[in-house]
């Protein structure tokens, strides 16, 4: 569905295993970080209320995210540790075009749909690999959300673009993700 250049080892599923309260804490930050993208997303646009109105749902939605996976670090009496540095987001970060407005928030776009995929792709990794009943229920129901937010994020790319350029840029993402993702996938975080 993604397009993925290079899919996750399922291995990378053992080592996230071998630590949950690790995976957890990071996967927390993430969905922290996932919903102040929407809401810096919905600065960018203020103009666009139908943009505007899905953005708000979907950061309503990272939040519940953030609160659902807090919750399942509480009841099973972990720590939840401090916010980490998330290097291959901030790796992709550096892709992202500066320049004329439309472009910036057109790529911002893209950037959120390619965080987007790869979480998709590393939930179904968990789902179909891990052996805690109650993460791979709930890892596979995040999986279902976050390929809706990928379709949502490339959805307004095209919709604020020109949709062949905006498929044409997209083809750069994958190709540049591509080469970022090999560096990760032995670590005990959601991206790592």
């Amino acid at each position: 569905m993604f397009k993925l250049k290079l899919p996750t080892d399922p291995r990378w599923a053992n080592i996230a295993e071998e630590n949950i309260e690790e995976i957890l804490t990071d996967h927390a930050w993430c969905e922290q970080k996932a919903t102040t993208n929407a809401i810096s997303l919905i600065m960018m646009l203020p103009e666009r209320a139908e943009i505007v109105t899905e953005l708000l749902a979907i950061a309503r939605e990272e939040l519940e995210h953030f609160t659902q996976v807090h919750e399942i670090i509480k009841k099973r009496g972990y720590t939840f540790g401090r916010a980490r540095k998330d290097d291959y987001v901030n790796e992709l970060a550096k892709f992202v075009v500066q320049g004329k407005r439309e472009d910036l928030i057109v790529d911002k776009m893209l950037f959120a749909a390619m965080i987007e995929a790869r979480s998709c792709e590393r939930f179904k990794v968990l789902t179909d690999n891990i052996k805690d009943e109650e993460l791979k229920t709930f890892y596979k129901e995040l999986m279902i959300s976050e390929a809706n937010h990928y379709t949502t994020f490339i959805g307004f790319a095209r919709q604020l673009g020109d949709p062949e350029k905006v498929n044409k840029r997209w083809e750069e993402w994958l190709e540049y993700e591509a080469e970022i993702i090999k560096s990760y996938g032995n670590k005990e975080s959601i991206h790592g």
